[in-house]
């Protein structure tokens, strides 16, 4: 992923054609670049690839199509992000659904493979529960939670994506084969890596990234104190998404790194999807919280990030988004994940290359 991510910060200076041309001849390369496509520059399969998606019905999406989610890939590639955290390149898919249904209502549920009957009996709950409320229910189609918040989407008849870590020709793992296929139908199975390519462990850690980048928010049902589950967990804090977990037994094993979410306040504690819906958007569609006094506000449900960078926003005019990193504290990685959040959420408008408080009447006047 380091090399993919080395590529992907040249090629998004300029044409991608251009940098495909600059990588094959190789003139004119940034030595990282150099050296992280020495051993495979003159390997030209986009024939095959692209023969090989149409094949399975499926389609290649780049930056370039209506259907990209640009929102979301537009906080992958932030100025302080880690080299690992670059945005997918172009995403291959098969299934009914447009990738664009990915910019909002989506939520992430993740947990080990060893599942205990009270872990899918929670994920199928909550997954079940967004379906019906027109949620999209994100996973990566392992066995365990994955599994059972793919099924109990399509038991609610709700719509629900599959991020794999390899191509999407492969069913993996293949005792989901079926589950693939009926995911497909009404939903997406989706990849960014070509057709042909088989599960490596750096691949995972890859389509973690997309799990929690591509969703509103990520909900940890169960997860050992080494699952990957927390792998995932970290990349939507790095990315701004808000975080959940499900508390369980504490003599189990498969909840400890929920627990340890919880005990460390870097997750909000969800036990219905109820919980996760007041986090997840959209702003205000349960109305103010058992037991709150007042209306609900247009900020409730912003994470500590989000709140202080909307707080950073100024009264009148606008503001660069430097300038708002340094009023709200925070960096300016995480500042631009948020405002693009504040954004899509119509709390922040654009003023050219500044940034503004949306207003009732419209953007604020600089």
């Amino acid at each position: 992923m380091r090399r993919a991510a080395r590529v992907h910060r040249a090629e998004h200076r300029g044409d991608p054609v251009a940098a495909a041309q600059a990588v094959r001849s190789r003139a004119g390369l940034p030595d990282a670049v150099a050296s992280a496509t020495r051993a495979r520059y003159a390997v030209d399969s986009a024939e095959r690839d692209l023969a090989a998606i149409a094949h399975l019905g499926g389609r290649l999406v780049t930056r370039d199509d209506d259907e990209w989610p640009l929102l979301r890939t537009q906080q992958f590639g932030l100025p302080d992000a880690a080299v690992d955290g670059s945005p997918p390149v172009a995403l291959w898919t098969v299934g009914a659904m447009a990738l664009g249904r990915l910019e909002s209502r989506a939520v992430a549920i993740v947990g080990t493979r060893a599942a205990s009957g009270y872990g899918e009996h929670v994920a199928a709950e909550i997954a079940g529960d967004l379906a019906a409320q027109d949620y999209l229910v994100v996973s990566g189609a392992a066995y365990g939670i994955d599994g059972a918040a793919h099924r109990a989407a399509l038991g609610a008849g709700g719509t629900t994506v599959a991020i794999l870590a390899c191509g999407v020709d492969r069913a993996y793992p293949a005792g989901h084969a079926r589950l693939l296929r009926a995911i497909a139908e009404s939903g997406a199975v989706l990849s960014e890596y070509p057709p042909g390519i088989v599960p490596g462990r750096h691949r995972f850690l890859a389509r973690n990234r997309l799990v929690a980048g591509l969703t509103d928010a990520t909900v940890v049902v169960e997860a050992g104190r080494r699952s990957g589950a927390l792998n995932t967990a970290g990349w939507a804090e790095r990315m701004c998404r808000s975080l959940l977990a499900v508390p369980g037994p504490v003599t189990s094993a498969t909840s400890a790194g929920c627990h340890m979410l919880l005990r460390q306040d870097r997750a909000n504690l969800a036990a219905d999807a109820e919980d996760v819906m007041e986090v997840a958007g959209p702003f205000g569609a349960l109305g103010a919280p058992p037991g709150a006094g007042g209306p609900a506000r247009p900020t409730d449900g912003l994470t500590a990030v989000q709140l202080a960078v909307h707080d950073g926003l100024p009264a009148r005019g606008a503001r660069s988004s430097e300038e708002i990193s340094v009023e709200a504290g925070v960096s300016l990685g995480q500042t631009m994940g948020a405002l693009a959040v504040l954004e899509l959420h119509g709390l922040a408008v654009r003023a050219g290359e500044d940034w503004a408080l949306a207003r009732a009447g419209g953007p604020a006047a600089r």
